[in-house]
């Protein structure tokens, strides 16, 4: 299986999340099923029945995030020399060429997408548009609303 490219703080948010699962929820999980099999019998205890749904949801999570940075490949942009080309984790700032205005966005990972933080993911439509291109250069980007013209103002490796 090919590995899947992940920035750096894309793995370390994965990371985060891993850790408080198995050192906080896990735990807490745990604890509310001692106190719910404290009440009686449990084939009618909806507090029993409601943590092992918790639990069955965090032990899923914990195997999908396992799994996820397992199967990656985590890119440091910042150890890579700048060429001004565009790639996977550089940060690009794209000027519409009809609106005249700019826009800033990081090249990253499927699972760490989130474009009102500026994020897009490596197969966006938008990304795909820049990728190997130069600063300077003109692309078209399509779009569902049409054809969208920029200019790549500049690529940086943050």
């Amino acid at each position: 299986m090919a590995k899947v490219p992940m920035t750096v703080g894309g793995a370390e948010t994965l990371r985060e999340e891993l850790n408080e699962l198995r050192s906080v929820v896990r735990p807490r999980i745990s604890a509310a099923i001692a106190v719910a099999r404290e009440h009686g019998d449990i084939k009618e205890n909806a507090e029993y029945h409601a943590a092992r749904e918790q639990q069955s949801f965090c032990e899923g999570r914990i195997t999908e995030i396992e799994g996820k940075l397992a199967n990656s490949q985590i890119i440091d942009v910042t150890k890579i020399e700048p060429t001004g080309r565009v790639i996977f984790g550089t940060t690009i700032t794209l000027y519409n060429l009809d609106t005249e205005k700019s826009v800033t966005y990081q090249i990253v990972g499927e699972d760490e997408a989130d474009v009102p933080s500026g994020k897009i993911s490596v197969i966006s439509p938008i990304a795909r548009a820049v990728m190997g291109k130069h600063e300077g250069d003109e692309i078209v980007v399509k779009a569902p609303a049409g054809d969208v013209e920029y200019e790549i103002e500049s690529v940086k490796h943050l």
